[in-house]
């Protein structure tokens, strides 16, 4: 599955204040705010038309009793590098060789409102490099696929079910797929450069933001943020790009599985010697995935009392003991590891092996390793059979395997029978979706920070930037969701970063924080999906600024 590559693998033109009040106040439907009539870069050699597409259909929902009637539009959008200028944009280079994205999303306008008065939300999944065709059709899209809880999916045919739990009931959705991937594509010369990186994929999704809400009138509209996984990376520094280069305040950001500082990756710690922080806040996911396999030597009753537990051994006595290094007393170092067996259950000689610093694929490995089972990274609910019982990590996550091909087929045939895009493109080629852009090798995590022109790191940390758009914006709200068996972006990982946002402390109040008993795709979870429906629900509705 490729929604999270790198978490699984290692998961626009300015425009002036004033004309926000000039957004129409007639319902948003697609045909009233046509693609408009680019001039494209030249088709790229493979015929892919860069003209904008769009194609609309109609359908209904009924989501908790209220029917919904929407329109639903399926097309691309074309952006550009941050340095290119519409008014020259043949300055620096020839036409077709310009770098080039067209974006492919899917939007749903619920008919019959006016768009002053009915909330937006731009939704995507991260990778880098994944299409949004997970959040789309498991989580807030018309339609849901139906996928086993924690086990396996069988084989087509798989079950589309009109979706309970679409968040069209409080505002209308586009679901966006990241460069490269989904009907989207890339042309121009060093097109890979221009898109594939962390700035430049935050700038992109900018881009496509801002050309949105102009050509469907929707700058007056609330405006919201709901990435996932890398996406949640996406997000802080979209946030902050939409209101420092085109003025565009938001009225909330929502994240799901959180990462904004790398350096707090479980993923490969011990390529990073003295940074101990990674292990302290995976500890609890540890012992969250122990709990619903039966490993613990005693097995707790109340989940949610024994994680508050570890919680705090995590940050106060391992936390210390980790601190110590190597002038720890033998004494205490045994004791760290035999309550760290009692919080994971790994065998004591194991993690004192590991020298009482145990990563995610050694964990992964090592929890069910006597009955030749892996458990799942992304979801650790989830379990698969080794591929090979003595390396130090999985090769493979028992989730993604489950429901990958369900999700990818699935939509196929959505889109082509529903929303009647991808059949044939306008030169007969067949029309690939691509869930993902397989960008991870080419992608570069160096990120500026703001105010910080001179200070690219190498692996990112946006907490600056989710910071600088709030500090800027002190009405800005942010909505955290996390599973507790996600090890892919461990939940306390969030709860710290969360708490670490370089922000006054009378900000602190716009951050909320929810939790639940699934794993990275809390969605996966159907009683979980109910709970994120309707926190996201809440919460567009205490902040869209509507009456009543």
């Amino acid at each position: 599955m490729t929604r999270s590559f790198l978490l699984g693998g290692v998961a626009l033109a300015i425009l002036a204040p004033c004309l926000v009040a000039m957004a129409p106040l007639s319902p948003a439907r697609a045909e009233d705010h046509p693609a408009h009539a680019d001039t494209p870069a030249k088709p790229a050699s493979n015929g892919f038309d860069f003209t904008p597409q769009q194609k609309i259909s109609d359908g209904s929902v009924t989501v908790r009793g209220q029917k919904i009637a929407y329109q639903a539009v399926a097309g691309t959008l074309v952006v550009h590098p941050r340095d290119w200028d519409d008014a020259a944009p043949e300055k620096k280079a020839k036409p077709e060789e310009e770098p080039v994205a067209a974006m492919f999303y899917v939007a749903y306008f619920k008919k019959g409102v006016q768009s002053i008065a009915r909330p937006i939300t731009f939704v995507y999944n991260g990778g880098p490099g994944s299409a949004t065709v997970w959040l789309h059709m498991g989580a807030f899209g018309p339609r849901r696929i139906v996928t086993s809880d924690d086990s396996h999916t069988a084989a087509a045919p798989y079950r589309l079910v009109d979706n309970d739990d679409s968040l069209l009931d409080v505002t209308d959705l586009v679901f966006i797929d990241a460069p490269g991937t989904g009907f989207g594509r890339l042309g121009g010369k060093d097109k890979d450069k221009a898109f594939y990186g962390t700035d430049p994929d935050a700038w992109a999704f900018t881009d496509f933001i801002a050309q949105f809400l102009g050509r469907y009138g929707r700058f007056n509209s609330p405006k919201y943020l709901y990435g996932e996984s890398y996406g949640t990376t996406r997000s802080a520094i979209v946030a902050n790009m939409l209101k420092q280069d085109k003025e565009i305040d938001l009225n909330g950001v929502m994240l799901l599985s959180q990462i904004l500082d790398y350096d707090n990756s479980i993923d490969r710690p011990q390529a990073n010697p003295s940074v101990d922080q990674p292990y302290v806040l995976a500890l609890p996911s540890f012992a969250a995935t122990a709990w619903y396999h039966h490993k613990l030597p005693q097995q707790p009753a109340d989940l949610k009392a024994f994680l508050h537990e570890v919680e705090q051994f995590a940050l106060t006595d391992y936390a210390a003991a980790l601190q110590e290094g190597t002038a720890i007393s033998d004494a205490h170092f045994n004791d760290i590891a035999t309550r760290l067996h009692a919080y994971t259950g790994l065998p004591v000689e194991y993690i004192k092996h590991a020298n009482l610093r145990v990563n995610g694929g050694e964990f992964e490995k090592t929890l069910m390793g006597d009955e030749d089972i892996d458990t799942g990274r992304l979801d650790s609910r989830f379990s698969g059979a080794s591929i090979d019982p003595l390396s130090q990590r999985p090769f493979y996550d028992p989730m993604d395997a489950s429901m990958g091909a369900a999700y990818i087929s699935t939509f196929n045939a959505y889109a082509r029978d529903v929303l009647h895009y991808g059949g044939e493109s306008p030169t007969g080629a067949y029309e690939e979706y691509k869930p993902s852009a397989h960008s991870i090798s080419k992608w570069s995590f160096t990120h500026v920070q703001p105010d910080m022109p001179f200070s690219n790191r190498g692996l990112p940390n946006v907490l600056p930037d989710l910071a600088m758009a709030m500090k800027e914006n002190p009405l800005l709200k942010v909505q955290l969701n996390q599973g507790y068996f996600d090890l892919g972006t461990p939940y306390f990982e969030g709860v710290f970063e969360m708490r670490h946002l370089p922000i006054p402390r009378r900000l602190a109040g716009n951050v909320e924080i929810h939790q639940y008993m699934s794993g990275h795709m809390v969605y996966a979870h159907a009683p979980a999906l109910k709970e994120l429906h309707d926190n996201a629900a809440d919460f567009i509705r205490r902040t869209d600024n509507l009456p009543g």
